[in-house]
């Protein structure tokens, strides 16, 4: 029979997103559900509303749980706060949910993403196809860019999208209800082994937000873990909701990220061009934050 299934959902100040979010995971078969509220106090209770109340449709009150750290901890952070209260049940789930607020899941999603992993056990997690709010696919399966690739990526993306060094850092999400390998796959939305998030340490902290889950499937693949995608499960994302509000702070976090990441994933020679990667990340965000400008934001 298969393991019951717990939910970590970070929460910042998504209001009525949260509460439709944790209705669906509820509704799709995931319980516990531990919401960790890194925005202003009381706002993740308050979005809740009845479904810390418990009623017959959505759960009673033992199945949510929220967990108030006091301050903003950032998404890897407020995660490994959650996953502590789930390994910390009596009896712990071997499946483990992770999912922003400001989506909801597709009924089904979290059977068809538990039967690959159960099907594949060197697997550590999985991720489902993500749409937009306009029923656009979002490209949320990757690769792991040579240093060439990130390089030109940075550099171009921005602008032309469709150049050759973005297409293969970012091939597409797989089409079909078919499971498949990656590299990696995003963050905000994923089911885990929850053994092996504990034998990873869950996410490292030192990322307050973004590439925290590139660098959590980095770490798996050199543990030895595989990671996946599972076609048929499906999750809507309303994108920007948290990061709309400080556009410009945001960019400067997946920057400074994005550099984190290349100093910790770069070894031998390679380092040498270090330099190199900081400044072509730096010019990057001249170039964002212009373009942000000139939009009017």
């Amino acid at each position: 029979m298969a393991g019951p299934i717990g939910a970590v959902v970070v929460d910042h100040d998504a209001g009525p997103l949260l509460h439709d979010c944790v209705r669906s995971v509820l509704e799709d078969g995931a319980t516990p559900v531990v919401v960790v509220e890194n925005g202003a106090p009381r706002s993740a209770a308050g979005a809740l509303g009845p479904l810390l109340g418990g009623d017959a449709d959505s759960g009673s009150a033992a199945d949510v749980t929220v967990l108030n750290p006091e301050r903003n901890l950032g998404f890897g952070a407020g995660v490994n706060r959650g996953l502590a209260v789930l390994a910390g049940l009596a009896a712990p789930p071997e499946w483990v949910l992770i999912s922003n607020a400001d989506l909801w899941i597709h009924p089904g999603a979290l059977q068809a993403m538990r039967r690959a992993l159960e099907e594949r056990p060197a697997w550590a997690m999985v991720g489902p196809r993500i749409y937009t709010e306009e029923g656009e696919v979002y490209p949320s399966v990757r690769r792991f860019p040579s240093f060439v690739d990130a390089a030109g990526h940075a550099l171009l993306a921005l602008f032309r999208p469709g150049n050759r060094f973005t297409r293969r850092y970012n091939p597409g999400t797989p089409e079909g209800d078919g499971v498949s390998e990656a590299g990696w796959i995003s963050g905000s939305c994923f089911l885990a082994r929850r053994a092996a998030m504990e034998e990873l340490g869950g996410f490292d902290e030192a990322y307050f937000m973004y590439n925290e889950d590139m660098d959590l499937c980095w770490r798996a693949h050199q543990a030895g873990w595989g990671i996946g995608f599972a076609g048929a499960a499906g999750v809507t994302h309303v994108q920007g909701v948290s990061t709309a509000r400080h556009p410009y702070q945001m960019m400067l976090a997946h920057h400074r990220s994005a550099l984190r990441f290349t100093v910790r994933t770069t070894s031998g020679w390679q380092r040498l061009a270090l330099p190199l990667a900081a400044g072509v990340l730096g010019l990057r965000l001249i170039m964002a934050s212009a373009r942000l400008a000139l939009q009017g934001q």
